[in-house]
């Protein structure tokens, strides 16, 4: 049994797994004034309501993008679950060929996200990823990683919103009946919900279309969605095909079965 860790700048998600099935996940806030401490009884007291024994724990692995915070999660598997995790990052095994000018800077997350669609999907794929930022991910046909984009999320655009324009409040993220708002909550709703689906569907169009030109890719580009609000602009959207929110997950599971040999205590 193994537990999956994906750090984000909003939220950190984790999945224990026995075997290829996914026995439980939750959600964690991602703040970084929490302590070693309130993190390892947070997720001791999650493994106890599922029923989980934490003694049955052979490896965790982590992935994070917050390098404050990829430390504190480090030392609490150390002192919590007496195992040392292994880090997405430099020296794992991943075959994923990076064709990006620097594949360094490419986010564990993208990695780890690109991994799991090749896996579960087969190439060429456009991964979109709705988290703080919202990412879109191009892989060609040989499974190599191409590059992408990063534009601000969802729900950072809202709190934008709401922080800039004094008379504008906080509205609930729900798509409202018609486009053209009767009222100021519905007019914002309709701007970020419809306004934000159609960016992703443009995006997505001309990643399509960019790569398609390269000549490495065919027809077929498979466009999958995951993260907090993938369930939400894709009922909206005309190009997202598939939504799989433990994409990331199954990604890092992945990732230990190539690395079993460096996982453990």
């Amino acid at each position: 049994m193994i537990m999956v860790l994906d750090v984000g700048n909003t939220q950190a998600v984790l999945g224990i797994y026995d075997g290829r099935h996914l026995l439980a996940d939750c959600r964690l806030t991602t703040n970084r004034s929490r302590t070693v401490d309130e993190y390892g009884l947070l997720i001791q007291s999650f493994l106890a309501n599922k029923g989980i024994d934490r003694s049955r724990l052979e490896a965790i692995v982590l992935s994070s993008v917050v390098p404050p915070v990829t430390g504190l999660f480090t030392k609490m598997c150390r002192e919590y679950f007496h195992l040392e995790p292994l880090v997405v990052g430099p020296g794992i095994r991943t075959g994923l060929p990076i064709r990006y000018e620097n594949p360094k800077e490419v986010g564990a997350d993208r990695v780890v996200n690109a991994v799991a669609a090749i896996k579960l999907y087969g190439p060429p794929l456009i991964v979109v990823d709705f988290g703080t930022a919202t990412t879109f991910c191009a892989i060609n046909q040989k499974g190599e990683y191409l590059g992408g984009v990063i534009v601000p999320g969802l729900q950072i655009s809202a709190e934008a919103l709401f922080m800039k324009a004094a008379k504008l409040p906080r509205v609930e993220l729900t798509p409202p009946q018609k486009v053209i708002g009767r009222n100021t909550v519905s007019s914002i709703q309709a701007g970020l919900i419809y306004g934000y689906t159609d960016l992703v569907d443009g995006l997505i169009s001309r990643l399509q279309k960019e790569m398609s030109a390269l000549l490495e890719c065919g027809d077929g580009i498979k466009v999958v969605a995951t993260g907090g609000l993938a369930e939400l602009i894709a009922a909206e959207s005309r190009r997202i095909e598939e939504v799989n929110p433990i994409l990331t997950l199954e990604g890092l599971r992945i990732i230990y079965e190539m690395n079993k040999d460096q996982a453990g205590g």
